[in-house]
């Protein structure tokens, strides 16, 4: 991946928006059930549930910070580019067998969503760069395929 800021979908946005409320939510929760480091914590059973409290806290902040950066990142970045395939396009695609079907580029999936490619799977990569009417060739689990860039939005 490139070290230069890239855009999000307004659809990806919302969802990294939704995820950081949730998180900062679940931190308040565990954030309230850690002792004050002064207190006297009771048997070997009462110090592990502290130390799991613990670093539950600290994966909290960890993906906190890193869905704050991204977001941060996407503002630098601007919108997607419409011209072209690049993390955070919306991409309609008609595959070989005639199906079609539209997806956003990302650049990881945190959340299980079908419309979701990341720009690293094989239909991810092969879409990058291109533009509508393009023909592009991936290997799929299942074997080779290639699908029709159809259309692109921001």
């Amino acid at each position: 991946m490139s070290s230069e800021p890239a855009p999000i979908s307004e659809a990806a946005r919302q969802a990294l928006e939704q995820e950081l409320a949730d998180l900062r939510t679940e931190r308040g929760t565990v954030a309230a059930t850690l002792r004050d480091s002064d207190a006297e914590v009771g048997d070997q059973a009462d110090a592990a549930d502290e130390l799991q409290r613990a670093d539950d806290l600290r994966r909290l902040d960890d993906r906190i910070t890193r869905i704050t950066t991204r977001l941060a990142q996407a503002d630098l970045a601007g919108p997607p580019p419409t011209d072209m395939v690049g993390v955070g396009s919306t991409v309609t695609v008609r595959f070989s067998d005639g199906t079609t079907d539209t997806v956003q580029i990302g650049e990881g999936a945190a959340v299980l969503d079908r419309t979701l490619v990341t720009a690293d799977s094989p239909l991810g990569r092969a879409l990058l760069g291109h533009r509508a009417g393009d023909t592009v060739d991936f290997e799929a689990p299942d074997g080779p395929r290639s699908a029709v860039v159809v259309s692109l939005d921001g």
